[in-house]
């Protein structure tokens, strides 16, 4: 007799489980904490939108949903360029990435590395508010991981301790820091000049050394991490690419989420890449461009190129351009082209 009422027991007890919805069943309960992934900390744009965004989801999900923000990328010891991989394999909850960081794993995302394909803020907004943001999200989605908002790095200027850089020829020999990135490679040999490919963290030793002479970045990170005070004191201002950043969560992460908090995270992406995306670009798109006379008072040499002078460099790099729009995808670059053509200035 009480084996029987056990058996009735477990038979009604998987009744009631078979009358609750399925995801109820299914729902993978939350972590106490998720890892965000960052290459630079809350001193720098890219930091801050990552910080924003975590607290507005702690706010909106009313703490349902804890991020603790790892800069430095430090989940993959400092490899940046391993991030996307981490991400799509779970070492990493979510992050705010970098489109050059991801290309080697995702080659679509190299677009936005095409020499002079961007020649304003404008354009960059054309491809990432437009179609081109789309398909890339698309993208993005089957390669493992859900994409959410785009925020932005910057414009990629240049800066070296030799000399102001007008031309090509003023590159010839120069040893260049840059991601590692082929299309970087390409783009700064077509120049010249002597690329080589060094972690964010070793960069800065190198330019206080000697052993490195320049490097391409944001002017918001040239600031920051006080680069004059590590002999870079010319800046070229080129506007060669700019560098779009992406919020982004793991598959499986996302999965256990319930969809009212699945949409309160994709929110709250969006208003924090739009504030991340106006702190990137404090002092560049005021009048007057007071962000170019602060660098300046520190000493440093801000070179302006005439339209001549660039013509020289997207010139220079123009095989660079035509090799890439293969490897990439010439649909893909030809629908950039065109939306950047039709922008509104």
């Amino acid at each position: 007799m009480k084996l029987r009422r056990t058996l009735v027991s477990l038979v009604a007890a998987v009744a009631a489980l078979g009358a609750l919805p399925a995801a109820a069943v299914a729902q993978t309960p939350y972590k106490s904490e998720y890892r965000m992934s960052l290459v630079l900390g809350t001193a720098f744009p890219w930091g801050k939108g990552g910080q924003i965004w975590a607290d507005l989801v702690k706010e909106r999900t009313k703490g349902r949903i804890n991020i603790k923000l790892y800069p430095g990328v430090s989940l993959i010891q400092g490899d940046q360029t391993r991030e996307f991989s981490a991400l799509r394999q779970g070492v990493i909850d979510m992050a705010v990435g970098s489109t050059i960081n991801w290309s080697p794993q995702v080659r679509q995302l190299n677009l936005f590395s095409m020499p002079f394909l961007m020649p304003d803020y404008a354009a960059v907004d054309a491809l990432t508010q437009g179609e081109v943001g789309k398909q890339l999200f698309t993208t993005l989605d089957k390669a493992g991981v859900v994409p959410l908002a785009w925020g932005e790095n910057g414009y990629r200027e240049l800066s070296n301790s030799k000399r102001a850089v007008r031309t090509p020829a003023d590159l010839k020999g120069m040893k260049i820091r840059v991601v590692g990135s082929p299309l970087f490679l390409d783009t700064f040999t077509a120049l010249g000049a002597n690329p080589t490919q060094m972690s964010w963290a070793d960069a800065q030793p190198a330019f206080a050394s000697g052993a490195v002479d320049g490097q391409e970045n944001p002017l918001s990170i040239f600031t920051a991490a006080k680069l004059h005070n590590v002999a870079q004191k010319h800046i070229t201002l080129w506007g060669y690419v700019a560098d779009p950043l992406i919020f982004v969560v793991n598959k499986e992460v996302w999965a256990s989420w319930t969809p009212a908090d699945q949409a309160i995270v994709r929110q709250a992406a969006v208003d924090a890449g739009k504030q991340e995306i106006d702190i990137a670009r404090k002092g560049l798109v005021e009048p007057g461009q007071p962000l170019l006379k602060d660098i300046a008072a520190l000493g440093v040499t801000v070179t302006q190129l005439t339209p001549a002078e660039r013509d020289a460099f997207v010139k220079a790099t123009r095989p660079v351009y035509e090799k890439w729009k293969k490897t990439i995808g010439a649909d893909l670059v030809t629908t950039a082209e065109q939306a950047i053509a039709a922008r509104k200035k």
